[in-house]
């Protein structure tokens, strides 16, 4: 079952996060974007009451009208990798933010990943960022249009650090 996150999720999707990346970083990365308020969504896979899988869009500054998402981080807990949690995450999460009236999704992740969801290096080709350039650094039109110009983005606070 994939829902949206509630509190009473955090300390789960803390440990989740952690275990998922080996790492306190990009737990504390959540633990900010909540805290700054940054955070335009985030999602739960269940397995009953156990939080296997956590994904989290945050939103995007930038230089024209519309919203612009980041999506990052994505995490599964490390024995049930592998099993379509993480792609399921994905596919309900780009529908939330239609739904939100997001018009595009950039993230900075696995480049073997995220291409089988429409993600590309090409269409972040005209997207102005510190991480542009970078074969990691891939977006997804969710509205047409959304990087066909040229686009400045700039992340929440909490990814500088």
């Amino acid at each position: 079952m994939i829902r949206h996150a509630r509190p009473s999720d955090h300390g789960a999707v803390r440990q989740l996060v952690a275990d998922a990346f080996q790492g306190e970083t990009e737990a504390r990365l959540v633990d900010l974007l909540r805290a700054d308020g940054d955070v335009l969504f985030e999602l739960v896979s269940l397995n009953g009451e156990t939080v296997e899988g956590h994904i989290l869009f945050s939103r995007m500054w930038a230089d024209r009208q519309g919203l612009y998402a980041a999506l990052g981080p994505l995490a599964v807990r490390p024995d049930r990798q592998r099993t379509g949690i993480g792609s399921a995450l994905v596919r309900a999460a780009l529908e939330t933010a239609r739904e939100f009236g997001v018009e595009g999704v950039i993230l900075l992740g696995h480049p073997a990943y995220y291409p089988r969801f429409g993600f590309s290096t090409q269409a972040a080709r005209q997207v102005r960022s510190p991480y542009a350039g970078n074969p990691a650094f891939m977006a997804l039109a969710l509205e047409p249009g959304a990087f066909d110009a040229p686009l400045s983005v700039a992340y929440p606070d909490a990814f500088a650090g």
